[in-house]
């Protein structure tokens, strides 16, 4: 057996090990998403294992260093697969789309696995990183109380102008022709973006559920409704949601302050 086949050999066998900060979903979600979806095994290590938070914190040590083919991480999530270590969440699905059939083929559409990305990077941007600025606009080592009067007109900000700039766009991305139909966001087949866009609208109504209740009574954006129904409605996904393994939200990226959601 050739060196290239014995080395993808051993990464076909490796398992898949995600780190993240332990009982929360936070970023990590959208990893353990890309598993559940594809029932790919996979270990939390932080919430599954003896390592614990121990596994998280020696790898963000500012002591480690990395080897000569992985930089240290900045932070979590950590994807560690053979003797590949990779952080950053698009990054990481990124990785893994083609892996677990969760991104179009190359070979069938050369531009697909981009178009895929750019989809969840701006869901990321608008339904993820702004909705954790809303709660923590001045600095995220400051508590909530420390900059309460900034997050109010943060969230003001939020929930008239960005929320639903957001939801349409991908309302308008699931009326385009490269939607193939409309029940997922690229090439008529579920993708990693379409379990980020549910992620993301899940913590959006929970950290503002009564903003995003009247934005769905409103009608407009039925389609991004829609596709989060089903992808809930997966068999694997909707397993994983009533699992023990689904971490619940906490003091993390999506928190409910009701003043936030007048």
């Amino acid at each position: 057996m050739s060196t290239r086949a014995s080395k993808r050999q051993k990464m076909t066998e490796s398992p898949y090990r995600l780190i993240y900060w332990p009982g929360m979903p936070g970023r990590g979600e959208h990893v353990r998403l890309a598993f559940e979806a594809t029932g790919t095994p996979y270990v939390d290590v932080t919430n599954q294992t003896d390592e614990g938070i121990q596994a998280l914190l020696t790898r963000i040590d500012k002591k480690n260093r990395g080897d000569p083919h992985n930089p240290p991480p900045f932070a979590p999530p950590v994807l560690e697969h053979g003797d590949v270590k990779i952080s950053q969440t698009p990054n990481i699905l990124l990785y893994l789309g083609g892996r677990l059939g969760l991104a179009p083929s190359p070979e069938d559409d050369v531009n697909g696995y981009y178009h895929v990305n750019s989809l969840t990077l701006t869901a990321l941007d608008g339904l993820s990183n702004e909705a954790h600025d809303v709660h923590h606009p001045i600095a995220s080592s400051l508590y909530y109380e420390d900059q309460k009067d900034e997050a109010l007109r943060k969230a003001k900000d939020y929930r008239e102008v960005r929320l639903p700039k957001f939801f349409e766009y991908f309302d308008r991305v699931l009326s385009s022709p490269a939607s193939g139909g409309g029940d997922y966001l690229y090439g008529d087949k579920l993708t990693y973006a379409d379990l980020v866009l549910f992620q993301t609208v899940d913590g959006v109504s929970y950290a503002f559920p009564k903003c995003v209740a009247k934005m769905k009574e409103g009608g407009e954006y039925e389609k991004v409704f829609a596709l989060y129904d089903r992808v809930k409605g997966l068999d694997k996904v909707k397993a994983y949601l009533e699992s023990d393994r689904r971490q619940k939200y906490s003091m993390g990226i999506y928190r409910h302050y009701p003043e936030l959601d007048e």
